[in-house]
């Protein structure tokens, strides 16, 4: 009785044992059955333009419409320019008049006001003396230089952003490379899997581990591919391009060496812009004694008038001239020259912020430029290494000396190894890029 139970007890075990294999080893009718379904469609556009990283900055900068509105408004300052100095110089004016009254007028015969009369009065003027006004026009110049230092950093702003967006698309391209090496080493593995199996040497679950692997290897070089399509409409939105724009070449990048703080502090366009603000803030500050200072004003005004009068002669001239001194204002003027000297110092602090910035920006980019070449370093010779790792493995596994799972294993480890590698040259280029930057090497 109990031998028979314990072989009742072994046959069920044995059957569900041969169960799982069967769902394991046998391939699945309905995976058989299954199709790809067939790919939406969608929206075809353009094709991406390729362009040269220097020329896709030129265009960058040219195009943006930031810039664009930098331009406008140095032709705004140099418009007020003109007309601040207008007003300093001579002005002329000319008018006609005609006047009718219901009858002339006089008495004892003679006529004092004409029934119809036409007047033609003429008005030069200039200012003789008006420090004040003259300061203004200086003043506006500098408005002028500020408004154009603006747009220099404006200028580098689009400039940078475009160069990272290219190097993006530098780095979308390589991670491409690294999942379709990737992807050919694991149907490479596929096939080999298959091979065996139809040899009778393999299985079926070392076939499906590594179609497994080539399915998650096709998501990733999909992913990479998007990545690569989001980076080039970046970078065409940033070039004002109607269309992605796609790299050429990788960019090199030339560090100077042993460049004095004086040199690139000045060569920065931030620091330059707030230098001319400052420049312009102290001038109007300097020049607020010309607002004590008398005014002279000229005016010369002929006339002429027809018929003549008895007590107005037909041609006749008036030369006017005045002199003004502020004597008492209340303190308006003091108060207003201790506005400007609030102002300057503002300017100069903002200065001082700007320029302990740009320190900080130098020393970062730096030691990210030494940190991310030896992170490259090391990662490259991590990846070679990961790769040597699949090759031996891969051999291995032929001889029968490891299993598939290592291999697999092995194809991830290379996979990420390379686009760890990748990452860290795009790290490099940025950090390049950044220094170039920081010390106002960039754009050229």
């Amino acid at each position: 009785m109990d031998r028979t139970l314990f072989r009742a007890k072994y046959v069920v075990r044995s059957a569900k044992t041969l169960f799982a294999l069967s769902l394991v080893l046998a391939p699945s009718a309905a995976h058989a059955q299954t199709q790809t379904p067939a790919p939406a469609q969608t929206l075809a556009g353009p094709p991406p333009i390729r362009v040269e990283f220097d020329e896709a900055v030129r265009r960058a900068i040219e195009r943006s419409p930031t810039i664009a509105q930098a331009t406008t408004q140095i032709a705004q300052a140099q418009a007020v320019v003109r007309q601040t100095r207008g007003t300093v110089l001579p002005s002329v004016n000319a008018s006609v008049a005609t006047t009718t009254y219901n009858a002339s007028r006089g008495f004892e015969g003679a006529v004092t006001q004409s029934q119809n009369q036409l007047s033609v009065i003429g008005d030069v003027s200039m200012p003789l003396l008006a420090l004040s006004q003259w300061a203004s026009v200086t003043q506006s110049r500098d408005q002028v230089e500020v408004t154009t230092r603006q747009a220099a950093d404006a200028r580098t702003q689009i400039a940078s952003a475009t160069g990272r967006a290219y190097l993006a698309v530098i780095a979308a391209h390589r991670q491409i490379d690294v999942n379709e090496r990737a992807l050919e080493s694991s149907r490479a593995h596929l096939d080999y899997a298959t091979k065996r199996l139809e040899g009778g040497a393999g299985s079926r679950l070392n076939q499906m581990r590594a179609a497994r692997e080539v399915s998650a290897e096709e998501v990733q070089l999909e992913v990479a591919r998007l990545l690569l399509m989001r980076a080039q409409e970046a970078l065409g939105v940033l070039m004002a391009e109607n269309g992605p724009v796609d790299s050429i070449s990788e960019p090199v990048f030339e560090i100077p060496q042993n460049v004095a703080e004086s040199e690139w502090m000045n060569a920065r366009p931030d620091v330059r812009a707030q230098q001319s603000v400052i420049a312009a803030t102290d001038r109007v500050l300097r020049d607020s004694w010309r607002d004590w200072t008398p005014t002279a004003h000229v005016a010369f005004a002929p006339q002429y008038v027809t018929p003549s009068s008895l007590f107005l002669p037909s041609g006749s001239w008036r030369l006017l001239l005045s002199f003004t001194q502020p004597i008492y204002e209340g303190g308006q003027k003091r108060a207003t020259k201790a506005l400007r000297g609030i102002a300057l110092d503002q300017t100069r602090l903002q200065l001082s912020s700007v320029e302990i910035e740009a320190r900080s920006q130098v020393r970062t980019a730096q030691q990210e430029v030494d940190g991310r070449l030896r992170a490259m370093a090391s990662a490259q010779r991590a990846a070679s290494q990961a790769i040597e790792v699949l090759r031996i493995t891969t051999s291995a596994y032929e001889l029968g000396a490891t299993t598939n799972i290592e291999v697999i294993d092995a194809q991830r480890e290379a996979r990420d190894a390379e686009a760890a590698a990748v990452l860290a040259e795009d790290g490099v280029r940025i950090a390049r890029l950044d220094l170039l930057v920081a010390l106002g090497r960039f754009p050229r």
